[in-house]
């Protein structure tokens, strides 16, 4: 038996911008709307790769103790990800091809309103359950 959607999570309209390169705006059904920059897309992405990434990242973060390096590690610099093209998946997700080549990570409209920028949203989906 399929789990039944969220209402809130179900998109009444989605726009992607690539052209313009404002990023992806959606209306949900409960009359919410979502800006979305691709930069922020690009950071969320949700496929395994990005996953094992960020995972790394944050258990690098963990086991370096305060002060272990009086020489912190600086950050690279990548120039801001842009969409190169975009596309709607089925009636559930959005693909975008990012101008770093990466374009393996599909955004499901579920994922989309979790990671949704706004305060409310972060309260609403991205708050512990307890």
């Amino acid at each position: 038996m399929p789990i039944p959607i969220d209402p809130r999570k179900k998109p009444a309209d989605v726009k992607i911008h690539v052209k313009t390169g404002t990023g992806v705006d959606i209306t949900w059904a409960d009359g919410h709307s979502s800006h979305y920059d691709f930069s922020y897309l690009r950071e969320e992405c949700p496929c395994a790769t990005c996953n094992d990434e960020r995972g790394k990242k944050e258990a690098f973060a963990t086991a370096a103790a305060p002060g272990s390096s009086p020489f912190p590690a600086l950050p690279m610099f990548k120039p801001k990800p842009r969409a190169q093209s975009a596309s709607v998946v089925g009636n559930y997700a959005v693909s975008i091809s990012f101008t770093d080549g990466h374009s393996t990570g599909i955004y499901s409209y579920d994922h989309l309103r979790t990671i949704c920028p706004c305060a409310e949203c972060a309260k609403a989906f991205r708050s512990a359950p307890f």
